[in-house]
């Protein structure tokens, strides 16, 4: 690469994730992260001592539903494979603790983002990775045919 009057190289230009169905996605997932976020630290900071894992839990979808954003935000290979990966591991977290929660409803006193795949969030936390995986996977392939 060469520069041109003391401009960096020219980079190779990140493929957009957010046009379309994309920019939904973000928006969703922005959503969420205030929700799940904002719960959290309420939760945390005045009755941790009540349902820990439930909490921490909670906590935890916020920090993934943030990567995820942040990769969506941010384009390119790399950031929409790990999106991919995230959305993933979201997707397993909602079934187990989805599961756990129906299962052992005694181990969570209080609910979590993911407690009963969703309910308490219109099963917005098992639909959403479904839809992004979907959507970047989509994506993908027709930017590989292009």
């Amino acid at each position: 690469m060469t520069t041109t009057k003391g401009k960096p190289p020219q980079e190779k230009k990140r493929a957009r994730l957010i046009t379309g169905p994309g920019m939904l996605l973000v928006w969703l997932y922005g959503v969420m992260v205030v929700g799940a976020v904002s719960r959290s630290i309420v939760q945390i900071s005045t009755e941790f001592e009540h349902a820990p894992l439930a909490y921490s839990l909670s906590a935890l979808a916020g920090v993934v539903y943030g990567f995820i954003t942040y990769s969506l935000v941010r384009g390119g290979e790399t950031a929409r494979k790990a999106a991919l990966v995230c959305c993933a591991a979201e997707l397993a977290g909602v079934l187990v603790v989805g599961t756990w929660t129906l299962i052992e409803p005694s181990a969570f006193p209080d609910a979590t983002v993911w407690s009963d795949y969703g309910m308490g969030y219109l099963f917005i936390p098992v639909l959403l990775p479904i839809t992004a995986m979907y959507w970047l996977r989509k994506n993908a392939r027709q930017r590989d045919a292009a």
